[in-house]
């Protein structure tokens, strides 16, 4: 079935546009609201890293995308996601439920997905080979010998050893970077305009995650995808992306290019983030310099900015009280704080 479009398309350089979405989660202590107002825009060919905390938000915006919110999840109703693939045709996805015909035809065919831990991701009770064929036959209407040629240059492509083998292996008798492989592999299948990578490469030891960050550099770049990638690690940052929204408590706090964001960050909280990295050549101190405090409760977040109670710039009338308003700036950069371009410079 082919996905209803909206008769308001996006631009053709804009493939991806989330507008204000809300995710909060009933639960029997009370409302968590999730993520809360989140905006960006993901262009063709691009690759956005999204960074921040555990429990940022990061992963649930991306799972809003993908349609695949918990039962219990509650979106806001002003909230829209939509999605322009091919230039001339927009979807909304956020008019469609979590097992709709229309999002079913475009999850895993136009938007591919590597989902952080690839042994809950796969089926433990199939081959990789078949997993990846299924996926094919589904969305090209391949015959079953079609499918199966096409999984196996998948695995060639994504560089696992032998991949006449691997097409028979079950996900358990692959090491943690060949499944992560093989989960690249399975999100590449249909060619996807856009790419969700949410951290492919927590897991894995510094070696391979280099060489899974490589191979999705040289797919993206083959293949000429957009890429959402979410990490909590800057030096990922540093190496695949293009662009950077920075996430604190549900919030895109900034966004800019990489360069901008690491030479000259505008918002409190990522200057704190990148002042916390450890850095080779850098001056002996006693400690690494920390943020204080820890992440506010998600049940009671804080009124005004909801980075207050840990930043050292906070101003005790003003911050407390109003949601700092998102400032643009000349060279395409947004930070939200009510000083953003106020700050003293950091010293990274």
């Amino acid at each position: 079935m082919t996905p209803k479009t909206n008769t308001a398309q996006l631009p053709k350089d804009v493939l991806l546009d989330l507008q204000d979405v809300k995710v909060s989660f009933e639960t029997r202590e009370g409302t968590v609201t999730a993520v809360n107002g989140v905006s960006y825009k993901v262009r063709p060919g691009e690759v956005l890293g999204i960074v921040g905390e555990s429990g940022s938000g990061k992963s649930v915006t991306v799972r809003a995308i993908m349609r695949l919110l918990a039962k219990n999840a509650i979106e806001g109703p002003k909230g829209s996601i939509r999605f322009n693939p091919n230039g001339d045709q927009t979807y909304d996805l956020h008019e469609l439920s979590r097992d709709n015909r229309q999002i079913r035809a475009l999850r895993g065919n136009r938007i591919g997905m590597i989902f952080q831990e690839p042994m809950t991701a796969l089926s433990p009770v199939h081959s990789i080979g078949s997993q990846i064929s299924r996926t094919v036959m589904l969305h090209r209407k391949s015959t079953k010998a079609e499918a199966r040629a096409r999984a196996r240059d998948l695995l060639e492509r994504v560089q696992l050893p032998n991949p006449d083998l691997m097409l028979d292996r079950f996900p358990h008798q692959l090491s943690g970077g060949m499944r992560q492989r093989a989960m690249i592999a399975l999100a590449l299948a249909c060619d996807p305009s856009l790419l969700i990578a949410d951290e492919p490469t927590t897991a894995l030891d510094v070696t391979t995650e280099a060489q899974i960050l490589e191979l999705l550099k040289s797919l993206q770049a083959e293949l000429g995808m957009a890429i959402i990638f979410i990490t909590h690690n800057f030096g990922v940052v540093a190496d695949i992306a293009d662009r950077v929204a920075v996430m604190y408590l549900g919030q895109i706090v900034e966004t800019g290019d990489v360069d901008d964001i690491f030479y000259a960050p505008k918002h409190p909280y990522t200057q704190a983030l990148l002042q916390s990295i450890p850095r080779l050549g850098q001056k002996k101190v006693r400690r690494l310099k920390t943020i204080r405090g820890s992440v506010p409760d998600p049940y009671h977040i804080p009124s005004g900015c909801p980075f207050h109670n840990r930043c050292d710039h906070a101003d005790a009338a003003l911050c407390t009280q109003e949601r700092p308003p998102l400032r643009g700036f000349d060279n395409g950069q947004e930070a939200r704080c009510h000083f953003a371009g106020q700050l003293p410079e950091a010293s990274l």
